[in-house]
């Protein structure tokens, strides 16, 4: 069985870029660029580019810092741990920078994360590469065919209308305080932010106990 996630807004409890732009006092308009991604008004890819081009010049220390002090997500450790104790492996794919991602890996054990990497030159921020894009199943297509899991052994925990594409791979569709339209596509909703909120779902999609 495999439990998929997204990250900002899921694991961690919010977005990586808006926190970020309070360095700069750029905080409002990185956030409405932010919310017409996750709501699928924009093209993914370019919402990220723009960001990134708002906030360049940022240093370093200061990307480390805002990723390291960024919550981790209220209950996430408990849901992950029993997870791994019901036999699940683990995947986060996420549009957030490989600086956050890479910590939650290691923090909450992860199997396997995909990000996008920042760029940094003279440890200024300068761009960003792109290895999520708005269809997150590319990134990790050839981890899922190396794991042979079948559509009725995975779970999608997402949130944001960027997060679509994954509800295909899914016999598990679970929205997290998601928007409109992650709800509406969604089998189950969880209204809280607990993340524990999702193992009982679990437990009774796959006759657990």
């Amino acid at each position: 069985m495999l439990a998929i996630f997204d990250t900002e807004g899921v694991l961690i409890d919010g977005e990586f870029l808006p926190e970020l732009a309070k360095i700069v006092g750029k905080e409002e308009e990185i956030w409405e660029i932010t919310k017409k991604g996750i709501n699928g008004e924009i093209e993914w890819e370019k919402g990220l580019i723009d960001r990134i081009n708002e906030l360049r010049g940022v240093s370093y220390e200061d990307c480390v810092k805002v990723a390291d002090n960024m919550q981790i997500m209220n209950g996430a450790k408990e849901t992950f741990n029993e997870l791994r104790q019901l036999g699940f492996k683990t995947i986060t794919v996420s549009g957030g920078p490989d600086i956050l991602i890479d910590r939650i890996k290691e923090e909450l054990q992860i199997d396997y994360a995909f990000s996008n990497r920042l760029i940094f030159e003279e440890k200024k921020l300068q761009g960003v590469e792109i290895n999520v894009g708005s269809d997150k199943t590319i990134p990790i297509r050839n981890t899922l065919d190396m794991m042979n899991k079948q559509k009725d052994e995975i779970v999608i925990t997402v949130d944001g209308a960027n997060d679509i594409k994954l509800f295909d791979l899914a016999g598990l569709r679970i929205s997290f305080n998601g928007t409109e339209v992650i709800k509406e596509k969604s089998d189950s909703a969880v209204e809280k932010k607990d993340l524990r909120e999702i193992i009982p779902i679990i437990k009774e999609k796959f006759s657990l106990e």
